[in-house]
């Protein structure tokens, strides 16, 4: 390809709307254009690198033993209903009606799908295991796109689903999944991080994400240095501190004007805030609970909406908290009726906590459980902070940020159940096949790639995923001997099946060729010009290498070659 026919335009200055490295160094180097809040289109350079980066999932997919087919993105809603998730996807699905008013929505993934395909199509436990997979366009309304293709509305998806016997089949499939997952990232120059993930609503029992560490991704990974131990944030678990639990003292009334805050509790009544109960006030599915939490921990809300079983969570507005007669800021537990009360277990560890007295400006001292107050549910909804210790070897938490690249759940029976998808086992009995899901977001891929390799001059693309491997440049393109050079040179790197992009510019400054040539960031650049070729030479660098070598002109196909070379 040349540059002088290439659908694209690079850009000298950083686009104000640029949240992260690859959403700026994608729009500068004339990957993506937005078409809408949340919807890119993909221009030449990003389509050539995002068919190689699903030819290596398709490769890897294969290898594990998966068959590939295609399903429509236009679904019928009441299969979503069938299985409950169209409730429990809410406002994320982009649902629409037809002629005839028939509902319907584009698909954000395709278990309902697939599990009817395989409905239709397996009998017998000797039809089992099957992994079935595609590469699909998914939509979901996201609230907040972000990041160029990071989170965004439409995006383009690998989604495996596995179907076995039993658990036991399950979990064979589940691991040649995550060992293909490895080897796609790895082949694809992105260092993973294999985590405990909640299954969100995806549903299912058991699932791992896997992230790339990186500050400017937008989930947090909690991570142990001692055993390994990695979950997202929203599944992951710590052991807090335990407090003594000392001899309970009477309740006591205390005025505490104008402190609406944990942290002002503590400073006014000269105590640590691990000594304070929290409050904190839910709307789940439209009805208010009441959430209990030692001062010091916070509420991980993907925990409690689990413990709830509900769709949707969220914090309470100021009229519903008013319609509830609950007081905010001198909140507690002690005396609540007619709401549902949750609790952390940290409520049960230590005592004689400062809480609200439901009355403005009023605390109580010396408030313990279960003497002055009761839950309806205790559950462990509280989020994992670094500092706190490793449930499993008790080192010291650690946490970082992370872009979610790949997920995979182990879904169980509930798709099956619910859809009537049962094989005979060799007892001739009716059995629901259970299921496993696995994604990968081949864009995301693309953005996590880049994010990960670049530097201030640009992308730095990994050999196995650029649109080209060589960004030729011709200097001085009017002088008819570098014209001619350079020409022959780039049809010889195609013969030789060497994919190149051509500078045939003649009217761009050495600088801006260089500049463009860094900004793309194909692994291997080759300069012609009237210097070199009177040398009989040909200039090479690798875009990661700080020095350029010189070529024999006649070498430069054999040399560019071994230059290529992945290790």
């Amino acid at each position: 390809m040349r540059i002088t026919k290439l659908v694209t335009r690079t850009l000298r200055d950083d686009p104000p709307e640029a949240e992260t490295a690859s959403h700026r160094l994608m729009l500068r180097a004339g990957l993506i254009q937005q078409v809408a809040a949340g919807v890119y289109a993909y221009l030449p350079l990003a389509w050539r690198a995002l068919l190689k980066i699903e030819q290596i999932v398709r490769e890897e997919m294969d290898a594990a033993g998966s068959q590939e087919l295609r399903m429509p993105a236009l679904q019928p809603l009441e299969l979503w209903e069938q299985t409950g998730r169209a409730a429990a996807f809410g406002d994320n699905m982009f649902s629409l009606e037809d002629r005839r008013g028939r509902p319907l929505a584009l698909a954000p993934t395709h278990e309902e799908v697939v599990t009817n395909i395989v409905k239709g199509n397996v009998q017998s436990y000797r039809d089992l295991p099957v992994i079935l997979y595609q590469m699909q366009t998914k939509f979901r309304d996201e609230p907040r796109p972000r990041a160029g293709l990071v989170r965004v509305r439409e995006f383009t998806m690998k989604d495996a689903y596995s179907f076995d016997a039993d658990d036991a089949g399950l979990d064979n499939s589940y691991q040649a999944m995550a060992q293909a997952y490895r080897n796609v990232f790895r082949r694809c120059s992105i260092p993973v991080v294999m985590a405990e993930a909640d299954s969100g609503a995806i549903g299912g029992k058991d699932s791992h994400e896997f992230l790339l560490p990186t500050g400017a991704g937008e989930d947090t990974i909690i991570t142990c240095p001692g055993c390994g131990y990695a979950a997202n944030a929203e599944k992951a678990e710590g052991l807090y501190p335990v407090q003594e639990t000392p001899e309970p003292l009477p309740l006591e009334a205390v005025s505490t004007p104008g402190v609406k805050t944990i942290a002002g509790l503590a400073e006014f009544l000269g105590v640590p805030e691990s000594q304070t109960l929290k409050a904190v006030f839910y709307a789940a599915d439209g009805e208010v609970v009441f959430v209990t939490i030692r001062g010091d921990l916070e509420v991980n809300e993907v925990k409690l909406k689990n413990a709830l079983h509900c769709n949707d969570l969220r914090l309470a507005d100021d009229d519903e908290v008013a319609a509830a007669g609950l007081v905010a800021g001198s909140a507690s537990a002690i005396g609540i009726t007619g709401l549902r009360r949750i609790a952390d277990p940290s409520i049960s560890g230590g005592g004689n906590f400062v809480v609200g007295a439901n009355q403005a400006d009023t605390h109580y001292r010396n408030a313990n459980y279960p003497r002055d107050f009761d839950a309806d549910l205790i559950a462990d909804i509280a989020l994992a902070q670094p500092g706190q210790r490793c449930v499993r070897c008790e080192t010291a938490l650690e946490s970082t940020r992370g872009v979610e690249v790949g997920h995979i759940f182990k879904l169980g029976t509930f798709f099956s159940e619910a859809l009537g998808a049962n094989y005979l086992d060799a007892d001739g009995r009716q059995q629901p096949v259970t299921m496993g899901c696995y994604g990968i977001g081949v864009s995301r891929v693309l953005a996590a790639a880049i994010e990960q390799n670049h530097d201030d001059n640009g992308i730095i693309f990994p050999p196995p995923i650029a649109p080209y491997q060589v960004y030729l440049v011709g200097l001085n393109m009017s002088d008819a001997g570098v014209a001619e050079a350079a020409g022959d040179l780039y049809d010889r790197l195609w013969a030789a099946g060497i994919e190149t992009l051509f500078d045939d510019r003649e009217d761009a400054a050495a600088g801006v060729k260089f500049n463009d040539a860094d900004l793309i960031g194909l692994p291997l650049r080759l300069v012609v010009s009237p210097r070199n070729l009177r040398q009989g030479m040909v200039e090479a660098r690798r875009r990661t290498a700080p020095d350029a070598a010189m070529i024999a002109l006649d070498d430069v196909v054999d040399a560019a070659r071994a230059m290529l070379a992945v290790p």
